[in-house]
């Protein structure tokens, strides 16, 4: 017998002094009413209620018991109406692990138009690059280029995010500028290292995608670093066009071969697998996908 349902039939007939009243409201029988009560009666090992034939009363253990359960009542009433409300208006802390690259002026706009909108929802963002668990970490969401994925979790594609060749001017002037991909091996390079090894990069998805190796300078799992690096002019490096875009429009960045099809990888919001969405983590995703998230006021990435 479900206790809790037991603790509130007994509060219902504490109060209104019925159980036929209670069995009504309740859409249960008069006998499965005093059968709730009886239930919680023996599992006290104390009588809560005077029954007799014309009224019901508490007993001196029943008003103790109903000062105490009454609380705790109304508190999971409370807690389970906003909880309801929580899946119909966003609210709430929304946990979001995000690739460094992200930590751009065009994203925190994002980011400030939704909470406009929904100023019930709080933003905790993750930008160590690492590679969290959602699950254990307690994580709502992640933005990743990650083609796979762990188990029990679900991918929403949200852009296809293109990458650029780039490097320095003056970098470009001692090693000359490339007309090929085959001009590209030996050149310095700065290598982001979980998906570069030893220098040998894929400009692109497939097995036809054509593929160099390069001579690695700067090695790191940190794009922020290899930013920077780049623009010291320690390298080329393969930088989402997100970053380099206001670069290479100031002249401090090329981008080389600008013949050959830019790499590009799909951007994916990440979420555990559940039975439903809190409204939080619904909104969010839905406004990535519109015309205010990727591909509007991002523009291209």
């Amino acid at each position: 017998m479900d206790s809790l349902f037991s603790l509130r039939v007994f509060a219902a007939v504490a109060e209104s002094k019925s159980f036929a009243t209670v069995a009504d409201r309740l859409d249960i029988s008069a006998a499965m009413t005093s059968k709730h009560v009886q239930h919680l009666e023996a599992k006290l090992g104390a009588r809560l209620l005077n029954r007799t034939s014309r009224s019901v009363s508490l007993t001196e253990a029943g008003a103790i018991y109903l000062a105490a359960v009454r609380p705790l009542l109304e508190e999971l009433d409370e807690v389970g109406a906003r909880l309801a409300q929580s899946t119909i208006d966003p609210r709430g802390t929304l946990k979001l692990s995000l690739p460094i690259w992200l930590a751009d002026s065009g994203f925190v706009r994002v980011l400030a138009t939704y909470r406009a909108r929904y100023p019930e929802v709080i933003f905790d963002l993750d930008l160590s690059g690492r590679q969290v668990n959602l699950v254990e970490d307690g994580y709502d969401l992640a933005l990743r280029v990650s083609p796979t994925l762990d188990e029990g979790l679900i991918a929403r594609r949200l852009a296809d995010v293109t990458f650029n060749i780039v490097a320095t001017p003056a970098l470009l002037d001692q090693i000359g500028r490339p007309k090929e991909v085959s001009d590209l091996a030996g050149v310095p390079f700065l290598a982001y290292s979980p998906v570069s090894t030893g220098g040998r990069v894929r400009l692109g998805l497939g097995p036809n995608a054509p593929e160099v190796r390069m001579i690695p300078v700067l090695q790191s799992a940190n794009e922020t670093v290899l930013f920077q690096a780049a623009l010291e002019g320690m390298g080329i490096a393969i930088m989402p066009h997100l970053v380099a875009r206001p670069h290479l429009a100031a002249g401090r960045l090329e981008r080389l071969l600008p013949n050959l099809p830019a790499p590009m990888v799909a951007l994916s919001a990440i979420y555990p697998d559940r039975s439903y969405l809190p409204a939080k983590t619904r909104s969010f995703l839905d406004f990535l996908a519109g015309p205010e998230g990727f591909g509007g006021a991002l523009g291209v990435l």
